[in-house]
């Protein structure tokens, strides 16, 4: 694979997390002419290549004002969703340790009841995620210019870089306008996943003045007011928690898109720091032992063993000390209780899923025209224009389709038009899919319009399973569903 990403520069070959060798490439033939490259001139062995794998992302939306056959609905039909959710996320668990508000506010409490969070999700506007998607290698500098003024450090920072930086957050400002957005770009508190995503983590804890995200564009006057503002305690661990869900949605593990998740409340009970200050002393006082061991190892006499041993026992006699939370470390609980009121809060909202777009571009002839149309729209693609190609017969057709419907998509083109249409797929956008991947019919409409079973097929309920059996996440489906009584209609001889 290293040969084959030398000798082709349009491929890549990476590994995931997983574990699995993942080959990038610039379409279906392309893949195809890879992967044979790989039996008969690099590798000369047999390879088993698993299905393609489709990239999705989740988000979360507002909730709708209509329902699936376009009526109003009503306040109450708008909460009926985080009632549900409230009810699923309380079984099997501790009512003391998750309390999810019908405002969409969500409260996690460590397992050792010493600290808890508060986390509302809420949905970014779509400029935004295009904006942060887009100025991923300026987020990063930004993080890295932030990490060297908290350890001190004295960075050389060009004219050009802090011109850019300057101008994302004025572009921020200008795109999160009105009284619900007021003062969120200064209270940033990170971006993910990995730090430099499209979603945000805001500030929302009252009375927390922590420094900037932007304090890099501070001038030297202000270099005193931003120093006297101090992190608190496990501040990091909150950002972690955060970098984790953005990492991996509830829906089917993939990365999060455009969400902010503000954080309301914070708290942490004193015995919580004096336990984090132990166990940070305890980690030096070992450290130093350590240290003394390895200088003292080339003289081993009998009475350093018995002073040794002596200390041993001496510290077996302070239990209270050495003692620690049977729960593990305050920061990991804080963490974890973090990356769960995250997925909470985002299953509070209405939850979507968001699929790749190809841009398509189609030649083809007025002849063919309707069975071009036929096959776009049996692969839930949808036209944007077409127009006629002046001083000839052809027309040109501009659509959208999801990555996920387009492999053999040329081939079936071709063949259903006998190669008088040939289309050109290049990578577009992310795009919200519009239904439900979890709705059931709710309301007195839906329920004429779509009967009881609902059985008509749901597009993102079909991917998000897909990408959960691939990741042999639990999928709920059942082998017989609707079972209905069968009789034969041949007559009996």
């Amino acid at each position: 694979m290293r040969l084959l990403n030398q000798a082709d520069p349009c491929a890549e070959v990476l590994i995931q997390e997983t574990g699995e060798h993942v080959l990038v490439t610039a379409g279906e033939v392309h893949l195809q002419r890879c992967l044979d490259d790989l039996r008969d001139r690099f590798a000369k062995i047999e390879i088993s290549a698993s299905k393609p794998i489709i990239p999705f992302r989740e988000t979360v939306i507002r909730p709708p004002k209509v329902d699936m056959v376009n009526e109003d609905l009503g306040k109450q039909q708008k909460v009926a969703i985080i009632h549900q959710v409230k009810e699923e996320a309380s079984q099997g668990r501790l009512s003391d340790t998750l309390h999810v508000d019908p405002s969409g506010l969500v409260t996690l409490t460590t397992p050792n009841r010493l600290a808890n969070v508060s986390v509302r999700a809420i949905p970014l506007p779509k400029e935004v995620t295009n904006l942060l998607e887009s100025s991923t290698e300026l987020i990063r500098t930004l993080e890295q210019l932030n990490m060297s003024l908290r350890e001190g450090k004295s960075l050389d920072i060009s004219l050009r870089t802090l011109e850019a930086i300057a101008g994302l957050k004025a572009q921020l400002e200008s795109l999160l306008p009105g009284r619900k957005w007021r003062n969120t770009v200064e209270r940033i508190w990170s971006f993910g996943p990995r730090r430099y995503g499209p979603n945000i983590l805001l500030n929302g804890v009252e009375g927390y003045q922590r420094p900037s995200v932007w304090q890099c564009l501070a001038r030297e006057d202000k270099a005193g007011e931003f120093g006297a503002q101090t992190i608190r305690d496990f501040d990091n661990s909150i950002i972690s928690g955060f970098q984790l869900a953005t990492l991996s949605g509830p829906m089917c593990e993939e990365p999060l898109m455009g969400v902010g998740f503000s954080v309301e409340r914070w708290d942490i009970q004193s015995s919580a720091l004096s336990q984090h200050q132990d166990s940070l002393e305890e980690d030096s006082i070992s450290s130093e032992a350590l240290v003394d061991s390895n200088m003292e190892r080339s003289t081993k006499t009998s009475a350093q063993m018995e002073g040794m041993v002596a200390g041993l026992s001496q510290a077996r006699r302070r239990p209270e000390a050495a003692s620690t939370d049977c729960y593990g470390p305050v920061s990991g609980q804080l963490i974890a209780a973090m990356k769960e009121a995250c997925r909470h809060a985002f299953q509070a909202q209405p939850q979507r899923l968001m699929a790749a777009m190809y841009t398509c571009e189609i030649m083809a002839t007025a002849e063919v025209l309707g069975r071009v149309y036929g096959v776009i729209g049996k692969r839930e693609g949808r036209v944007l224009h077409e127009e006629m190609k002046e001083g000839t017969d052809m027309f040109i057709i501009k659509a959208i389709l999801p990555v996920a419907e387009s492999f053999g998509f040329a081939d079936e083109i071709r063949k259903r038009t006998s190669g008088l249409a040939s289309p050109q797929l290049v990578f577009s956008h992310w795009e919200v899919i519009s239904s439900d991947p979890f709705w059931v019919p709710t309301t007195e409409e839906e329920y004429l319009h779509f009967g009881e079973k609902a059985d008509s097929a749901n597009q993102a309920l079909k991917y998000m399973n897909a990408v959960r059996r691939r990741k042999g996440l639990y999928v709920e489906e059942k082998i017989v569903e609707h079972a209905e009584k069968q009789r034969t209609l041949s007559k009996n001889k």
